[in-house]
């Protein structure tokens, strides 16, 4: 948490300017979001409040509802989830009109970016368009004091080969280094070892 703070503080201080990110020449295409396992999502099925209601995207990618049973969510958007539930409620209900909205975000794996090792908060994140290092490092809390953030890594795999990305954490999160902030990809993995005294 201090970490952040004197990240904060050095920003409001003395960066006035921009800084541009290491971004690669091929960003990944914007899609719409698919459903991914571990999201939640909310089926509004009109004027029937009785099959309306939240459920949780299982492991295995799919979801169960009152009348519709294991239905494949995972890899879906929730316009193509909708018509797929008002398919099978078809059979039970005249003309229904679904509505799916998706009330809480991780998307597929390969989707992720992952945080391991030695962040306050390890986690999954779900990709957001034009998120960098620092947007990780807000999300997972920073890094604890045991970190050998410097000698950080992300795991990116390039047409089908992985590949280790050197990565500066302290010099980001504790001189203010924004030249260390890099734009990060879906599917990346963010390694952070910890330091030996």
């Amino acid at each position: 948490m201090r970490a952040l703070i004197y990240l904060l503080a050095a920003l409001a201080t003395g960066c006035a300017h921009r800084v541009a990110l290491d971004v690669p020449e091929t960003l990944p295409e914007q899609r719409d979001y698919q459903i991914g396992a571990g999201d939640v999502v909310n089926i509004n099925v009109w004027r029937n409040p009785e099959v309306s209601l939240s459920v949780p995207v299982r492991p295995d990618g799919k979801i169960t509802t009152p009348l519709v049973e294991d239905l494949q969510a995972a890899g879906k958007t929730s316009t193509e989830l909708a018509r797929d539930i008002e398919k099978a409620l078809g059979k039970y209900i005249q003309q229904p009109m679904v509505t799916v909205i998706v009330t809480s975000f991780v998307g597929p794996y390969n989707q992720q970016i992952r945080v391991i090792g030695q962040a306050a908060r390890p986690q999954a994140l779900a990709y957001r368009q034009g998120m960098s290092l620092m947007d990780v490092l807000i999300a997972v809390g920073g890094i604890t004091d045991f970190a050998a953030g410097n000698k950080a890594n992300i795991i990116r795999t390039v047409d089908g080969k992985r590949q280790s990305v050197p990565v500066r954490l302290r010099d980001l999160l504790r001189d203010g280094d924004i030249s260390a902030d890099i734009a990060v990809l879906p599917g990346d993995i963010l390694v952070i070892p910890e330091g030996w005294f």
